[in-house]
């Protein structure tokens, strides 16, 4: 029956080939459907491949093309490292394409996972198999090894060494090592309590790569955490625990003894050292402290402990430089220490001079004998500002009297002998002076050599004169009042010189409590001056010449000046008529502001007749500006036809500084 099903088909294909069958004869024939092909990316969810320490898997596959349609179902199974079916056959919709919470039921080992697919029909297809690696084993504890001491700053990069899990690893083997490094002892390296994540596992290399390189930390107690993690992500039951204490802060030091600039005498210097990390106190866990002094790149004086000192005695500049080293072994001493240099030491300056400058007096210039300059010399310190010059009667014993200074340079003291108060005779001069150290010096020696002594005055000498010009020259008589006066003189040496540019005070002292009045004027090359007075009542006048660097002081000889107060006076009539009304007569005193007593000045009232003088009938007082009013009545016969002169006189007074004055006639006649 088969061979002739075959027959007939094998005809069928051959007539319908040569197009010999009829349109039905050629219809198709049905062929039995082909075995469902095995899933495609069949794998093991979340692990591609490796190791897990939890017993629950999840598989994913991929359904091919197939020309048959949907698949019925789809089969998976669990088989044991023994080849052993522990799980299922079990079986899912055609077109599902996960199982979850496909549990392992046995011991860590590689499972083996086979899913496949069935047609309606019944027919199986190829299975896809993927392997279940499973250890749940913990790997054995393990803990850090970290030194006791106290770590400082060149303990950094710090290597800390886990000690190897004992025994036989797991099945998955030792993935490496999580270590927790934190300021709170209860932090563990990894979130859960019996596994560590890939991110979580520091360590990475399995068993052997049991070193942690920290390359720092805070200062203060950091707690360490070790577990072994193994290659399914297991960790140990316990974690290793290590204390470490960090101290990289170098110790504060500080100078004491150091002086703010230049001394004359040894220095004590203490090097006095703080930590408030691992401290300055010798103890276990850490390397001996001490504390060290160098002077000028010498070797260090050094102390155990937190203090060291040292004198420095010898003159110069001597650099210091001073350090400490704490518990931790952290110092700056500008050493290399793992690899890592030190900071420098701190460093200071101490200057020493002890030998006092040197001091002598400088040719005067002949040009200003008055100006005395003492020149200091030192070579360390340097001259300090503040010496000065004094001077006394040569052989008197007496103090020295110091002499104003004035501006000088650096390493000169300059003072100024003003003569002109000193009586003649010798005089002898003394500098005091000292440097930057406070080392003093005395001398009253030149530089030339021989003692700085000089005879008063040492100055040229100097005539100044001064008198009225032309037209004002009366010094014999009194002036006007109300003008101005121009006054003038010449200043020469003793041999006759003129002295020009030399400026002359010219001081006019009034009388009746006027204040003074002064006035500077310069010499022409003719050594001569001419000044313009203002007006003003009568006055002494001096003039002074105070002297330059070369020429002496001089005053002339005082000038007295004399003016005459002006008077007016006018009547209200010039005919009088006997018995009738008076004739009023009136006028004013002028002078200048202040010089009219608050009571006024008294002015005489005075006639004349030809051949008779001047005679006073009456005295009046102004006022305080100097005016007058009296009315006077002609009742006497005699005068009738009689012309008379009258005229106001003012009189010298206490306090009027004025000279005596009257004013212009006045002629009345009598009728």
């Amino acid at each position: 029956m088969i061979a002739r099903f075959s027959t007939l088909a094998g005809v069928a294909t051959l007539a319908a080939v040569l197009g010999l069958l009829s349109p039905a004869a050629r219809a198709p024939v049905a062929r039995a459907a082909a075995p469902p092909p095995a899933p495609l990316e069949l794998q093991v969810y979340g692990t591609q491949g490796e190791w897990r320490w939890a017993r629950q898997f999840a598989l994913t596959w991929t359904i091919p093309n197939h020309d048959g349609g949907p698949f019925a179902s789809a089969h998976y199974r669990l088989r044991d490292p023994s080849g052993d079916i522990v799980v299922g056959p079990a079986h899912v919709p055609g077109d599902q394409t996960a199982v979850q919470g496909l549990a392992v039921p046995g011991p860590p080992g590689t499972y083996e996972a086979e899913v496949w697919f069935e047609a309606a029909d019944g027919q199986r297809g190829p299975a896809a198999r993927v392997p279940l690696r499973f250890d749940d084993v913990r790997p054995e504890d393990v803990r850090p090894f970290v030194a006791a001491n106290w770590l400082g700053r060149t303990d950094f990069p710090l290597p800390i060494r886990i000690s190897r899990p004992l025994g036989a690893p797991p099945l998955s083997g030792i993935r490496g090592y999580a270590v927790s490094l934190t300021q709170l002892p209860v932090l563990r390296p990894c979130a859960s309590t019996v596994a560590c994540t890939e991110a979580e596992t520091d360590l990475r290399e399995g068993a052997e790569g049991d070193v942690h390189l920290v390359p720092h930390l805070p200062e203060g107690t950091t707690y360490v955490q070790a577990l072994a993690v193994s290659g399914s992500g297991r960790a140990s039951a316990r974690a290793g625990e290590a204390v470490l204490r960090v101290d990289t802060t170098s110790p504060a030091v500080r100078l004491l003894g150091l002086p703010s600039g230049w001394t004359n005498r040894p220095v004590n210097l203490t090097a006095v050292a703080s930590d408030t990390g691992s401290g300055m106190a010798d103890g276990p866990g850490g390397v001996p402290p001490f504390t060290a002094i160098s002077l000028d790149d010498g070797r260090p004086i050094v102390a155990a402990g937190a203090t060291v000192g040292v004198t420095v005695i010898g003159e110069g500049v001597h650099r210091v430089a001073y350090y400490a080293r704490d518990l931790a072994g952290n110092v700056d001493d500008g050493a290399s220490g793992n690899g890592n240099p030190n900071p420098p030491p701190r460093e200071a300056v101490v200057r020493i001079d002890r030998t006092p400058p040197q001091v002598a007096f400088a040719s005067q210039d002949p040009g200003d004998p008055g100006l005395l300059r003492a020149i200091v010399v030192d070579p360390l310190s340097g001259p300090a500002a503040g010496g000065w010059i004094g001077v006394r009667r040569r052989g008197s014993g007496d103090r020295f009297a110091a002499l104003p200074a004035t501006p000088a340079p650096s390493g000169e003291v300059r003072a100024r002998w003003s003569s002109d108060a000193f009586p003649p005779g010798e005089y002898e001069f003394r500098a005091f002076v000292h440097d930057a150290a406070g080392n003093a010096a005395v001398s009253s020696q030149r530089r030339g050599g021989g003692t700085m002594v000089l005879f008063n005055p040492p100055k040229e000498a100097a005539n100044l004169e001064i008198g009225l010009t032309a037209p004002d020259r009366r010094l014999g008589g009194a002036l006007r009042a109300g003008l101005p006066v121009r006054v003038g003189g010449r200043i020469v040496n003793a041999a006759g010189t003129p002295l020009s540019s030399m400026q002359v005070h010219v001081l006019e002292r009034f009388g009746g409590g006027l204040p003074d009045r002064s006035s500077g004027v310069v010499t022409d090359e003719e050594g001569r001056f001419v000044l313009q007075l203002p007006p003003g009542p009568s006055r002494e006048v001096t003039a002074t010449f105070a002297g330059s660097a070369r020429v002496a002081a001089t005053a002339a000889a005082p000038m007295r000046l004399a003016v005459r107060s002006a008077v007016r006076l006018r009547a209200s009539a010039h005919v009088a008529r006997i018995g009738g009304a008076p004739i009023v007569f009136a006028g004013r005193v002028v002078a200048a502001p202040g010089t009219i007593p608050a009571e006024g000045k008294s002015v005489q009232l005075q006639f004349r007749l030809p051949g008779v003088p001047w005679t006073e009938f009456r005295t009046v007082q102004t006022d305080r500006r100097g005016r007058f009013r009296y009315p006077y009545r002609f009742s006497d016969d005699d005068s009738r036809g009689v012309r008379f002169s009258f005229r106001a006189f003012a009189p010298a007074q206490g306090g009027w500084p004025y000279e005596p004055a009257g004013s212009r006639p006045v002629a009345v006649r009598g009728r």
